[in-house]
């Protein structure tokens, strides 16, 4: 069984997360330059067996596509070109950012590592895997 790969794509910087391979765990990776996320996708998935991209989808409050989806499609459209065997669902990625940030708190960190902006991508990375992960054990059982 192949890892999962998370994005939580952004215009400047994308959050990365990734599941062991027995997708039990989803742990947060560095964040990565919008305009090099195609390349560090490739490397890695050169280097690891991954199954599936999940891409967080930003939705209103009303379930509709957010507007950032204008620069997300095409970005994601390059990334199936250049992997077209690869699985890429878009996954439902409503209040990642407010989770990641009340996560942050929760946590005990400091303003200043708080004010990182890439620590917060990453977090919503994890919480959208994560949430992936939880969909689909639910619907195993």
């Amino acid at each position: 069984m192949g890892r999962l790969l998370a994005i939580d794509y952004g215009r400047r910087r994308c959050g990365i997360a990734v599941t062991d391979s027995l997708r039990i765990v989803a742990t947060g990776m560095p964040t990565v330059a919008t305009s090099e996320l195609v390349a560090f996708v490739k490397s890695y998935v050169a280097k690891e067996s991954v199954d599936a991209i999940i891409v967080g989808l930003p939705k209103d409050m009303h379930g509709n596509e957010s507007d950032s989806m204008r620069y997300i499609r095409p970005g994601i459209g390059v990334l199936k070109k250049e992997l077209p065997g690869m699985e890429i669902v878009f996954w439902d990625e409503r209040f990642t950012s407010v989770m990641a940030h009340r996560s942050m708190l929760d946590s005990g960190m400091k303003k200043m590592q708080r004010r990182e902006k890439g620590v917060a991508d990453e977090m919503a990375a994890v919480i959208i895997l994560n949430s992936y992960l939880e969909s689909r054990n639910y619907n195993n059982r």
